[in-house]
């Protein structure tokens, strides 16, 4: 396993703001971030951020608003089944994809993958390395919780997209910010965000 190395998958789940976050946070980290999105996924972000595709490709830099180091964000292609994350073979201390739509959840629960987030996904659930989805969908219906059941039996972390409060948020930037601590955690990655829960290592 090669513990610098993390996949990043988003979906075209609406709260493609939580995917910013998490990139930030996950940029705070030493990391190489290999990240996917998918082209459902840039629809969300004009919708819902206001992002321009003038020439249809994604760019991390204007996602995030600022430069990124060279060689810290790898980016792919959803479309290109023959990319690293797509094999087994290929190093990752995990995958996190976030938000995750309920149709990727689908699609990993029949194990019918055909971009390359579901490849990489399903990659992780076979070499049986932490794979986190963060869905962000409201009401679930009954072929949602059993998709749910599906990706959980078969090892993956369902991480809703539902934020505490016993933090006392004051920003929406501390809501999201708390969906990405949960994840940083689960994926076994250290961080300095501090809304935790009477823990007596935190400090205000």
């Amino acid at each position: 396993m090669n513990p610098a190395r993390v996949i990043m998958g988003i979906t075209g789940a609406s709260g493609v703001i939580y995917g910013k976050v998490l990139l930030e946070e996950l940029l705070k980290l030493d990391l190489e971030i290999h990240l996917i999105v998918s082209q459902a996924a840039r629809l969300v972000m004009q919708e819902e951020l206001g992002m321009p595709f003038v020439t249809g490709a994604f760019d991390p830099e204007a996602f995030l608003g600022r430069r990124i180091p060279r060689g810290r964000v790898i980016l792919y292609d959803d479309t290109d089944l023959a990319a690293g994350p797509a094999s087994g073979t290929f190093r990752s201390r995990g995958m996190v994809i976030c938000p995750c739509s309920m149709k990727t959840l689908a699609t990993l629960a029949s194990g019918t993958g055909s971009s390359l987030i579901t490849r990489a996904a399903d990659a992780c659930l076979k070499e049986r390395r932490r794979l986190v989805l963060v869905p962000r969908e409201t009401p679930l219906n009954l072929i949602h919780l059993r998709a749910m059941v599906a990706v959980t039996e078969a090892g993956a972390i369902v991480l809703p997209a539902s934020p505490g409060f016993y933090h006392r948020p004051e920003t929406i930037d501390q809501l999201i910010r708390h969906i990405a601590l949960k994840v940083l955690d689960i994926l076994g990655l250290e961080h300095d965000i501090p809304f935790r829960w009477k823990d007596l290592g935190e400090r205000d």
